[in-house]
């Protein structure tokens, strides 16, 4: 049976190796006054940085540019959006990680106001969005987040009284999302491991979703697909094979747009609520806490009902896809469960995805954090003592 659903906007999407070279004919159609947004100093390292400018010399583009390193703040927005308020820009370009394609949404959402971005932020101003914004494109330089694709910027402001919200409305899209997979070539292997593991979670959350439904399916498991099959070999022996770097920047735009559509779980409801205390990367949090929180749901699935659930077999189906299997037989789910959960397992040992404590989170820092924490769609009720559990499990 297919429920009624709804499915959000997507912007114009080019996908393939060197198609950075597609910007350069795609800005005169916005104008010549351009903003471009970076992080911090990989694309200078890797020699691209040289090359955009040069690039954009030769279109007589009038170049500003912004660095920023780390997860957005308000003050950082804030004081980009005063700064370039003046400029008259007819084009924002953000290049780089989450993070960077985050800062780049709110910017080109802000320049337009004329106060803090705190008074549109869900659960923290009172302000709505109306949509009004600098025309921007979107450019990963990671494979995770998807935020190419997706109309909410994540603003965080660490502390005592922090927060991790969405500035968000279905205009802040970006007009255009770029995805050259010869740009993630250079990404460093620890980073290559948490942004991997950051899209898988989102993709295997957005599946079993209370809000799935057969397009998001569709999408999350193709993403699911690429993901098992080049996460491990992109972190080590086939970091600079553009066919598993495709695979992987494939699969965080697949999952980008299934979260979008479908909404996530319980590992990204903690990272919300961890990220608003801790400086501790997005990536690792879900990376760290998606074997844990897949075993608990497959529990609690299975106490629930063992045999009809469609949430379990769907979980099942990522095991026998895991095995390269294109169906399950009768008698075969939990086999293929307990592959997944011990898949995941051992990829976050492989990987090297760091443990909570790594980032100052102890045990009595659990209650805060599960107060603030939400479930999200998780397709089945969690209760404080089991979440806390589970944070336990990767301090």
């Amino acid at each position: 049976m297919i429920f009624p659903f709804e499915f959000a906007t997507i912007p114009k999407i080019i996908f393939g190796e060197g198609k950075l070279s597609d910007l350069y004919e795609i800005i005169p159609n916005f104008g010549d006054n351009i903003l471009i947004i970076t992080g911090g100093s990989s694309l200078k390292k890797s020699g691209t940085w040289d090359s955009i400018v040069a690039k954009m010399e030769e279109i007589n583009t009038n170049l500003s540019h912004l660095s920023v390193s780390g997860e957005p703040s308000p003050q950082i927005i804030d004081d980009a959006a005063e700064k370039y308020r003046s400029h008259k820009l007819d084009l924002i370009v953000g290049i780089g990680g989450g993070s960077v394609m985050d800062a780049g949404k709110a910017i080109s959402a802000m320049i337009p106001k004329q106060d803090s971005i705190k008074n549109y932020l869900e659960g923290v101003g009172t302000k709505k969005p109306d949509g009004e914004k600098i025309p921007y494109i979107a450019i990963p330089t990671t494979s995770g987040t998807g935020s190419e694709a997706t109309k909410n910027a994540v603003i965080s402001e660490v502390g005592k009284k922090g927060f991790k919200k969405s500035l968000r409305h279905d205009n802040y899209i970006p007009n255009i999302a770029i995805i050259d997979p010869e740009l993630t070539l250079s990404c460093p292997s620890s980073i290559t491991a948490a942004s991997g593991m950051d899209a898988f979670s989102q993709l295997l959350e957005a599946y079993i979703s209370t809000k799935a439904n057969p397009m998001t399916d569709a999408l999350a498991y193709s993403g699911l697909k690429h993901i098992i099959k080049n996460i491990v070999p992109a972190c080590t022996t086939g970091k600079k094979n553009i066919e598993v770097r495709k695979g992987m920047a494939y699969g965080a735009l697949m999952s980008g747009i299934s979260l979008a559509n479908a909404g996530l779980g319980i590992e990204h409801g903690l990272a919300s609520a961890i990220g608003a205390h801790f400086e501790i990367p997005h990536g690792v949090v879900c990376g760290t806490l998606i074997a844990e929180g897949t075993k608990l749901n497959i529990k609690k699935l299975k106490e629930k009902d063992s045999e009809g659930n469609m949430s379990l077999l769907k979980l099942a189906n990522i095991g026998a896809l895991i095995a390269e299997k294109d169906c399950i037989k009768e008698g075969e789910m939990v086999k293929y469960l307990d592959l997944l959960v011990e898949t995941l397992e051992k990829w976050t040992e492989k990987l090297e995805i760091y443990r909570l404590g790594k980032y100052g989170i102890s045990e009595g820092d659990l209650d805060k954090i599960v107060q603030k924490a939400g479930l999200k769609n998780n397709p089945v009720p969690l209760s404080d003592e089991e979440i806390k559990q589970m944070l336990k499990n990767r301090l």
